[in-house]
């Protein structure tokens, strides 16, 4: 199987994916793809918040609304144009450990994995675990070769080349003591950050409302931080983010809330709140679920010092201004495929064991 065929599969893959929307499910044809597998789908993706109390409909076709745009054959020709592959080399067993925080928050590596034309070795999260192996028979059926390709396990991890590992801080340690004789990308915790002018315009801070609370918050590419000008209007923020208020009625988030509050109120510490989120000054880069930190800066340059002297902490930076590096109100949860966690280049990781 070379990398035309590879992409092809993935191609079919991101064109199956689009009968998959937050507007409508709906199989588009009864084709022999469609009929083997449309209805497995549909009926996980209706399931999947009674194995993840997380993973709501609305979240789940979010996912795959991000996938079916981002495997596009444009897409996937421009990324794999940034390499060279060597179809002639023996492909490489990878070891992949993922997390499930946010729905196939692991598809990336898993598609980086065989797009590079090596073996995935796969050990999901009990978070999530019921797409990916629906995503890999659709695959095998599409090429036979995947077949060979494509492996998961719930036990411990052997006969692997290298490891790819994400995790939080306390699981990284140990990643790297385990696999420290391998090749490894082992990621630990980040959160993303946005930068406010009090320039904003209102259709902008309601975008920064998606990346603030899509998949409630729970992904490294989630917005968790703030950082504002001293004297910023709150309330530009607070009436932008009013049309996010219904998240309140998902009660596992009205408990975060709820618990999030009271410990806030009881320890005297000052929030801003709204009756679904809360504003805390903080330095920290992680906050809980429903709250949002902030920081204020006295000037752009400084702020940009503070953050390349804390990027090892941050997954992406969302602002409005023209820096080539961040992120536009509204995109943080819709990477390119080029777009690598932890700025980490996955594949050329791959083409060079």
């Amino acid at each position: 199987m070379n990398l035309t065929q590879r992409i092809d599969a993935f191609h079919k893959l991101g064109i199956f994916f689009q009968q998959f929307s937050t507007s409508k499910i709906e199989k588009c044809d009864n084709s022999e793809m469609n009929t083997l597998f449309f209805d497995a789908f549909k009926m996980q993706i209706n399931r999947a918040q009674e194995f993840n109390g997380w993973f709501t409909k609305d979240n789940v076709l979010k996912a795959f609304e991000s996938w079916s745009k981002a495997l596009s054959k444009e897409n996937l020709e421009k990324w794999t144009s940034m390499y060279h592959f060597n179809e002639d080399s023996k492909p490489k067993t990878i070891a992949i450990i993922m997390a499930g925080n946010i729905p196939l928050v692991g598809f990336h590596d898993f598609l980086s994995v065989l797009i590079s034309g090596n073996n995935a070795l796969v050990k999901q999260s009990s978070n999530d675990k019921h797409f990916l192996p629906l995503i890999a028979k659709f695959l095998e059926h599409t090429n036979t070769a995947f077949k060979e390709k494509i492996t998961f396990t719930e036990q411990a991890l052997t006969n692997f080349d290298a490891v790819i590992a994400t995790g939080s801080n306390n699981t990284a340690r140990y990643f790297e003591h385990y696999f420290g004789k391998y090749p490894s990308i082992i990621r630990q915790n980040r959160n993303s950050v946005a930068i406010l002018t009090g320039k904003e315009t209102k259709e902008e801070l309601e975008l920064l409302g998606e990346d603030i609370f899509q998949y409630f918050g729970l992904g490294c590419r989630s917005v968790s931080k703030l950082f504002v000008p001293k004297n910023y209007n709150f309330d530009l923020l607070f009436n932008a983010l009013y049309k996010f208020n219904t998240i309140i009625n998902y009660k596992k988030y009205e408990n975060n809330y709820d618990y999030n509050k009271a410990v806030y109120i009881m320890s005297l510490f000052h929030v801003l709140e709204n009756g679904f989120v809360m504003l805390k000054e903080d330095k920290s880069y992680a906050s809980p679920i429903a709250t949002l930190f902030y920081e204020y800066y006295d000037s752009i340059d400084e702020l940009h010092k503070k953050l390349e002297t804390d990027k090892e902490q941050i997954q992406c930076i969302v602002s409005n201004e023209n820096v080539v590096d961040f992120v536009k109100f509204g995109h943080t949860q819709h990477p390119k495929l080029w777009n690598y966690a932890d700025n980490v280049d996955s594949v050329a990781f791959l083409l060079k064991l």
